[in-house]
């Protein structure tokens, strides 16, 4: 039987970092725990923090549930797995300005060619092109699980427009109002200072052509697209425009707003849409979300877009398995942070030994998210293993594979009362001119029994994240 590491008891013993919420829980009794659930849901419906999810029936606005038992960090924790984030956002951002100019990584042999210059997220209209300040990904979500007390891994890098952070902040706000005391009982890091942050990052990133205070926009696919909510919330608090593509036009050499006083001019863009409808004139004709003309304003250095179009190659989870070998590589140093063991379906070796164990694996499609396209072996049924088999061997390299890991749990409440689910960590590290994390993250949680698929999009929950001041 497999047994998981509880992130507060140990031994029968309350963890020190969770010694503040033992009383808190203890005097909590059931009918306070569904009064003070009921009102965070009422308050999450009427603040409108919702997610649609995709080609399902029912309420298109569902509540992603809040779980209010928070998951806490030491001071020493974090200090750890930040400075390992910003080595991984270093060398991510490394690895794409070089495979976008002399592409020295793959010379050397360190990871081949086909994966990188076939890749479907590989851009050749940024081939050549080196954004300001050398950034690509501006905003690198990595997803952590933990297996034990001291072991971390970085089980994926999103490094295009990873989403959640609206979660992350909301469910702060949403414990701050609901038990005031925790945190004059608790010395806990404050993560409201992210909106500030991202626009100070967004800001550095200006243009050359850029000679004065940079406006700075946020590009948004529109109300239907599943994260809309989170748009609207990040340009309020930043105080910036939330634009469609149809407030956006080109006029010469640089990118203008419309706006009821006239013509505005943008200079930094950071975008929530895909690569492929950034600007039709240059990816998907039949966009009608981009704006014509974007790229060559992009590339003749008139406006910056953040995320860079083209970082999507660096979160391909094929590419993911030579992270450590880029840390190596451009920083010359050893990761901080493991990669979680994984096969590639591209090699024979690893094909065989995955087609023959797949009962026990986790296969993910190498651009897949959202816990879509994947197969959990120990959860499967014949079945769905034997029609997963067939797909992978009609397409070895759209898969990887890895093994189910024990990833810790932590108290959750649930009908019954408390009891341990398994969770994960997205932190956001914001780069531009510097490289800086607010202290925690966003906590997933797999809210049913046994379940180790944490994403919203699967039924998962969300959870404030706490990292105690030192």
């Amino acid at each position: 039987m497999t047994t998981y590491f509880n992130e507060m008891f140990q031994d029968g013993r309350v963890r020190a970092p969770y010694a503040g919420l033992e009383g808190w829980t203890n005097d909590m009794p059931a009918d306070r725990r569904l009064a003070k659930q009921a009102e965070a849901e009422a308050l999450f419906r009427r603040i409108g923090i919702t997610f649609a999810v995709y080609g399902e029936g029912g309420d298109p606005d569902r509540l992603i549930p809040f779980d209010m038992f928070p998951r806490v960090f030491t001071g020493a924790e974090w200090a750890r797995l930040e400075k390992g984030i910003k080595q991984r956002a270093r060398a991510l951002n490394a690895f794409l300005v070089d495979v976008y100019g002399r592409g020295e990584i793959v010379r050397a042999g360190l990871i081949p060619a086909r994966l990188v210059y076939q890749n479907e997220a590989y851009e050749q209209a940024v081939s050549g092109f080196t954004p300001p300040k050398g950034v690509y990904s501006h905003i690198v979500g990595v997803d952590i699980v933990r297996t034990g007390p001291t072991d971390f891994y970085v089980l994926e890098d999103n490094c295009r427009t990873p989403s959640g952070v609206s979660y992350m902040l909301e469910s702060r706000e949403m414990m701050m109002r609901m038990f005031p005391d925790l945190f004059r009982e608790n010395r806990i890091e404050p993560v409201d200072n992210y909106p500030e942050k991202l626009r100070r990052t967004l800001a550095s990133v200006a243009p050359l052509k850029c000679e004065k205070d940079p406006t700075v926009v946020i590009l948004t696919p529109g109300h239907f697209n599943s994260a809309y909510y989170e748009h609207s919330f990040l340009a309020d608090l930043m105080g910036v425009e939330l634009v469609e593509g149809q407030d956006l036009f080109v006029d010469g050499a640089f990118v203008y707003m419309r706006t009821t006083q006239g013509p505005k001019r943008v200079d930094v863009i950071y975008r929530r849409i895909d690569d492929a409808f950034i600007d039709p004139l240059c990816f998907r004709p039949d966009s009608m979300l981009g704006v014509p003309g974007l790229m060559d304003v992009y590339r003749s250095g008139g406006v910056s877009i953040c995320s860079a179009p083209g970082a999507g190659v660096a979160d391909d989870k094929a590419v993911y398995t030579y992270v450590p070998e880029m840390v190596r590589f451009y920083l010359g140093e050893e990761p901080i942070l493991k990669n979680v063991p994984t096969w590639k379906c591209a090699q024979n070796d690893d094909l065989k030994y995955v087609t023959e164990n797949l009962a026990e694996l986790v296969v993910k499609e190498v651009h897949g998210s959202g816990g879509y396209g994947m197969l959990v072996g120990p959860k499967s049924t014949k079945a769905e293993i034997e029609e997963f088999r067939a797909r992978i061997m009609a397409d070895p390299s759209n898969y990887i594979a890895q093994p189910t890991l024990a990833l810790s749990t932590t108290p959750t409440f649930v009908e019954e009362g408390i009891a341990p689910r398994h969770v994960d960590l997205r932190p956001y590290c914001l780069v531009g001119e510097r490289i800086e994390l607010v202290p925690g993250g966003l906590t997933r949680v797999a809210l049913r029994e046994g379940s180790l698929v944490v994403n919203s999009s699967q039924g998962g929950g969300v959870k404030d994240t706490w990292v105690l001041a030192e």
